[in-house]
């Protein structure tokens, strides 16, 4: 029977459901400008200021050929060209301030973004990472918001300092000389129109790009680890994965060449009217100045506004429109990312549980994974606080499963379950979790130092606190004989370490934490057997007023817990403690006799 809270467990991320193709909302993007208003503001400011004095080396020009050097006048050509060289210094000033302030908007839109996307991947659901290639969870944190770094940070102050440019160049021509002025227009209209069909086609292979280089980037995630980098050397794999690579990056190699190629004619047309614009001006504007009707120093004047002031920025703003369109589709890929759905949807007014005494209820749970293949079914049990609860079952029975239900690591499907009498689904996630410790088989520590591992747990522990989790752990006398003691660094993935000292960095680090309930996942598989005398009966003390969930095949474990649950095929067989169970001849004796004969005398 479906829980009441039973809306908030269905939506579990399904890496095969086919995502929304949704448009680009432009709102959402002009919205990453907003905490930056202000420097935005004067960025546009500069901006048109640099406009208007970019246009005074034009006019003097104007005046020295047309006035100062008919005029054989020294003053006026020193004074004319004193305005070209004040013009160059405020421009260069202007320039230097706009590129401040620009960086200012740029980089901190493109930290929003970033820590916008990782956050919000942090608080994905475990069944989103197990469908999803890290290689492209990388990609789009990484090489995404690299590509649309330039669009952020220079693409929206390059579009407006060219339309204001355009703009008061146009002004100007017009007031100075309407009818040349109408003539440097004419080839502006063959720069635009074929912008639209050129851009939809750069959207499409630059989407399909992306992919590809996410491809790119799990085969180099997964060969590249240490683990992917040892299982190639032991099957002597190095030639197939060359290959494998070879041909992936042949496939990129050619979405590049044909996105390089598309509308190169047209770019090459717009190259081709710059020049056979000024060539118009000059036809148009020497038959004005043969009729008199013109002066050489405005056709002149002219000539250099088109130039650089006209047709340049209108030939940057067609490239512009090409990258920005490009762009559309890292911007999509973004945003498809910050829209799924995350694991931290509470009910509202959702329980914070504070401190729990830790009493556990499985009623009546199924859980099916990415609603295809069903995991559990039916399971229902009830710890008491304090107590230790010890799972054991054939491989892949359910029984980590059961444990990663609790801190709803993933969301049941069927049933309840309870902390305290509380349904953990109406309590808050981090309350829940902050009650609860987990040591598994696959230990995880940063690539950091000893003691910042172990803070991770509990960042405001003292150093006394630490070294007294250490001992109980069995590992403080180990790292004392380290040349750097607890700030010595572990490596990547703590490689740096063995096994078991791993192993017993994390029991460390969740005596640390000091939880009320406590998740054991073969917490002692990778401990020799002169190590885990020692740490049992640390564990032992860890568990001791806790309610723990052990797996475990090591019988020590198993022997002394309370209540062993045998867990088969999905479901809970028996139950019962270890000399109940023995007796009852059935699942768990089977595993008794073929597993832990050997390992610890009756």
């Amino acid at each position: 029977m479906m829980s009441g809270h039973g809306l908030m467990w269905s939506n579990m991320y399904d890496p095969e459901k086919p995502r929304v193709r949704r448009r680009i909302d432009w709102r959402r993007i002009r919205s990453l400008f907003s905490p930056y208003w202000k420097q935005q503001s004067l960025v546009f400011i500069i901006i048109v200021f640099s406009a208007i004095v970019g246009l005074v080396p034009g006019y003097m020009t104007a005046r020295i050929i047309d006035s100062a050097l008919p005029h054989h006048s020294f003053h006026e050509l020193t004074v004319d060209v004193g305005f070209i060289l004040a013009a160059a210094v405020i421009s260069m000033a202007l320039g230097v301030a706009q590129g401040y302030f620009n960086s200012m908007v740029g980089e901190g839109i493109m930290r929003d973004l970033r820590t916008s996307l990782v956050s919000h991947l942090h608080r994905m659901p475990l069944s989103f990472f197990t469908a999803t290639k890290t290689g492209e969870i990388m990609n789009r944190v990484s090489s995404d918001v690299d590509n649309v770094d330039g669009v952020v940070t220079g693409t929206l102050t390059t579009i407006v300092t060219n339309i204001v440019m355009i703009s008061t160049t146009l002004i100007a021509m017009l007031i100075w000389n309407w009818r040349l002025a109408l003539i440097s227009t004419i080839v502006v209209p063959f720069m635009v129109l074929p912008l639209g069909p050129v851009g939809r086609k750069m959207y499409d292979v630059r989407k399909r790009t992306r992919e590809q280089r996410d491809r790119i980037e799990s085969i180099t995630q997964e060969t590249l680890s240490i683990s992917g980098i040892t299982l190639i050397k032991s099957f002597v794999r190095e030639a197939y994965e060359r290959s494998r690579f070879y041909k992936v990056g042949t496939e990129l190699m050619d979405l590049e060449i044909r996105l390089a190629m598309i509308g190169r004619w047209f770019i090459a047309s717009v190259t081709a009217m710059v020049v056979v614009g000024p060539a118009i001006v000059w036809l148009g504007g020497g038959w004005l100045a043969l009729q008199g009707a013109l002066d050489v120093g405005v056709i002149v004047a002219f000539i250099g506004y088109i130039q650089g002031r006209l047709y340049g920025p209108a030939a940057a703003l067609v490239g512009i429109q090409v990258q920005i369109v490009s762009a559309l589709a890292v911007f999509e890929r973004i945003f498809d990312y910050l829209d799924m759905k995350t694991e931290r949807y509470d009910v509202p007014g959702a329980i914070h549980l504070g401190e729990v005494r830790g009493d556990i209820a499985f009623k009546n749970v199924s859980f099916t994974y990415e609603g295809r293949e069903q995991i559990l079914q039916g399971i229902s049990f009830s710890i008491p606080a304090g107590k230790v609860a010890a799972f054991v079952g054939p491989s892949g029975a359910g029984k980590t499963t059961i444990t990663q239900l609790l801190p709803r690591f993933y969301n049941i499907s069927e049933g309840q379950i309870c902390v305290d009498g509380h349904d953990i689904a109406t309590v808050g996630l981090e309350s829940l979790r902050e009650n609860i410790g987990i040591v598994t088989q696959e230990t995880y520590l940063f690539h950091d130092s000893i003691i910042a591992n172990l803070r991770y747990s509990r960042p405001d522990a003292t150093l006394e606190q630490i070294h007294e989790a250490s001992r109980a752990a069995n590992i403080h006398d180990f790292i004392e004989t380290l040349p750097q003691g607890y700030d010595t660094i572990v490596g990547e993935r703590g490689h740096k370490l063995s096994g078991g000292e791993r192993q017993r960095l994390a029991i460390a680090r969740v005596l640390l934490k000091n939880p009320r309930i406590l998740i054991l996942d073969e917490a002692t598989s990778a401990l020799d057997s002169e190590n885990e005398a020692a740490i049992q009966s640390a564990l032992e003390r860890l568990m001791r007023g806790r309610t723990s969930l052990v797996i475990a095949h090591r019988l020590s474990t198993v022997v002394n817990a309370d209540t062993i649950f045998v867990v088969d095929g999905g479901r809970i067989v028996e139950s019962g403690s270890h000399e109940e169970l023995l007796a009852r001849n059935g699942v768990y004796a089977r595993l008794y006799r073929t597993q832990f004969r050997e390992r610890i005398p009756t």
